[in-house]
């Protein structure tokens, strides 16, 4: 995840197993996430926030839970059904159940992986995880400097542009602000994929005036990530369309999570943060 501003001093990580340079002062986008996703890599700063965003979205922990099971369902795809062997995980987010390389070594062994993030806790504990796993590693980035990335040492040691990979940008562009431009910066990831590759995205969304009270909602979230975080953006649906470009957008197109291609069976939970977290997958032709 995009961790803006980060100052960072010596200090333990949460679980105390690894040194890495984290401020334990300032909440980070990544270990929010984990709060919400139950997880106990965070520090108290992180769970403020947290509990502020709750206050807004009660069910928030649902959304988390619904962006991981996307990613699980859009990796078991490609790697199962589209045949994608190299996959680009671009603000990865601290390691948990069911990581991309875990799922896609599921369909092939061979699956390569490459995480990317620019907070250190991901990197360290990324880095301990993927030890003996000479087909996956974790390199620390900015998803706005694409050259950085596409050109680092360790992305082109695993993976091959010239062949199909899956571009993984799950809640990530909704961290870089208008200014940014962030059309333009997922442009460039795109125009480096080969035909046959995919983009996977998740992104935070505003449904205005279909959802009035949704999105109510989001304004106030916005507000509060931007006050604590200094970034999170509730984008149009057509915004968030223009991210994939003139790739060609899978079945059912850019929908809430838990409609993208659901288990059988699975009955989503319908809170306020349905509508406010929404999904897609391209392929490029």
């Amino acid at each position: 995840m995009l961790d803006r501003d980060h100052d960072v001093t010596s200090t333990e990580t949460p679980n105390d197993n690894v040194r890495s340079p984290v401020d334990t002062t300032k909440p980070s986008i990544s270990r929010v996430y984990d709060v919400m996703l139950g997880g106990k890599d965070n520090f108290a700063v992180d769970r403020q926030v947290a509990e502020m965003a709750l206050r807004i979205a009660p069910d928030a922990p649902a959304a988390a839970r619904a962006n991981r099971d996307f990613l699980r369902r859009v990796v078991r795809h490609l790697a199962r059904d589209a045949g994608v062997r190299q996959f680009l995980d671009i603000g990865s987010g601290l390691p948990t159940q069911g990581n991309v390389h875990e799922i896609a070594q599921e369909f092939a062994p061979d699956a390569r992986t490459v995480y990317v993030d620019i907070d250190p806790i991901v990197l360290a504990h990324g880095r301990a995880i993927l030890a003996k796993d000479g087909n996956t590693t974790v390199i620390e980035a900015d998803v706005r400097d694409p050259e950085s990335i596409l050109g680092h040492p360790e992305v082109t040691r695993l993976i091959d542009f010239s062949e199909p990979v899956g571009l993984l940008l799950f809640a990530i562009l909704h961290h870089l602000n208008d200014d940014e431009d962030p059309e333009g910066i997922a442009g460039r990831y795109r125009d480096a994929l080969s035909s046959g590759s995919y983009l996977a995205v998740s992104h935070f969304h505003n449904p205005g005036d279909a959802h009035p009270e949704v999105s109510a909602q989001a304004s106030s979230a916005e507000r509060l990530f931007n006050e604590n975080l200094g970034t999170g953006r509730w984008r149009t649906h057509d915004e968030i369309v223009s991210y994939f470009g003139d790739l060609e957008l899978l079945d059912p197109g850019l929908v809430p999570l838990a409609e993208w291609r659901p288990e059988p069976d699975v009955v989503p939970e319908q809170g306020i943060t349905y509508y406010t977290f929404v999904g897609g997958v391209a392929r490029k032709g």
